[in-house]
């Protein structure tokens, strides 16, 4: 009889256990949103997303969709996306790091978990602009 009781409660605190990790895993997940670039070139996953410089997320992966890049984003949850939001690539310095700059909006409805950034813009190639520049291509 006292070893099922004493069972009994070792399930209970389990089972609390169980909930709370739940509880936890959900109040402090991120959301996870994505965006297709025409160019996600010198993105990794791992590179920050900030939004007016300071970062809320990170990026989780980087796939290719038919001709355009899908980056699939996590962001706390603390932060509130809707679904006129902007994402861009930017470079840190001339020829820094690449990073996901988001500008959040404010209107429209709130982005869910697996939404996707309509508004994008991929970041500038400095590659490409030199070459242009050497072609006298530039406008």
């Amino acid at each position: 009889m006292e070893k099922t009781k004493l069972e009994m409660v070792v399930g209970v605190f389990v089972l609390i256990g169980m909930v709370c990790l739940a509880y936890l895993s959900i109040k402090l997940g991120k959301l996870e949103v994505e965006a297709q670039f025409n160019s996600a070139s010198g993105l990794k996953p791992g590179s920050t997303v900030e939004i007016a410089g300071v970062e809320v997320g990170r990026v989780r992966g980087i796939t290719l969709i038919e001709d355009r890049a899908k980056v699939k984003l996590a962001v706390n949850n603390t932060v509130k996306l809707y679904t006129d939001t902007f994402a861009s690539i930017k470079t840190r310095g001339i020829i820094g790091e690449k990073f996901l700059a988001l500008s959040p909006g404010g209107g429209g409805d709130p982005l869910k978990p697996g939404d996707t950034i309509r508004d994008t813009e991929s970041g500038t190639d400095l590659e490409e602009l030199v070459s242009q520049y050497v072609h006298g291509k530039v406008q």
